[in-house]
């Protein structure tokens, strides 16, 4: 059943098909495409969609392209980056985040941009992103991604290893000693 505007478009999640999730979406920068509660990649090749609830889609889309700029891996899927944004989609974290993707966008609109998402080069993006770097917005999304990002396992060989090395919760000698992957 559909019904509204494609931002208000009502789709069975039990038949959704990438066509179908497609159509029935906006495209928001060059990688996403969001619709009413979700945000989806673009690509065929980065296969993923995510459901947001307290969150605009924008938001949850805008976040991962910020996160993607604080930590760049060009090997690394969108997908994992939008694992590790996830946890702001809470009704605490929410107004937050919101206020700072605001405030982002803000800064983007005052260099000639519609929004951050929408700032093509990525060293611009980048650039805009050491404006606000000591923000506590900035400092607690940075932070967030340090254990959002790199704890996901399925991740880890794409880094060439079998466990976690950031945490000290592996046994001497296991990971918090061994350097060879510097």
């Amino acid at each position: 059943m559909q019904t509204g505007s494609k931002y208000s478009t009502l789709i069975d999640k039990d038949s959704l098909t990438r066509p179908a999730l497609l159509a029935n979406s906006a495209d928001f920068g060059t990688s996403f495409a969001v619709g009413n509660g979700f945000v989806a990649a673009k690509a065929a090749t980065d296969n993923w969609a995510v459901e947001v609830q307290h969150l605009r889609p924008e938001t949850m889309a805008t976040l991962a392209r910020m996160a993607r700029d604080i930590y760049a891996h060009d090997k690394v899927s969108d997908a994992f980056y939008v694992v590790a944004v996830k946890r702001y989609d809470t009704p605490h974290a929410a107004p937050a985040v919101e206020a700072g993707i605001a405030g982002l966008n803000a800064s983007a609109q005052a260099l000639g941009y519609a929004a951050y998402i929408d700032i093509a080069r990525e060293q611009d993006r980048v650039d805009l992103l050491r404006g606000i770097e000591n923000s506590a917005f900035y400092q607690r999304i940075r932070r967030g991604l340090v254990s959002g990002l790199y704890t996901q396992k399925t991740l880890w060989p794409g880094f060439g290893q079998e466990d976690a090395i950031v945490f000290d919760a592996a046994p001497a000698g296991r990971t918090r000693d061994r350097i060879d992957w510097l």
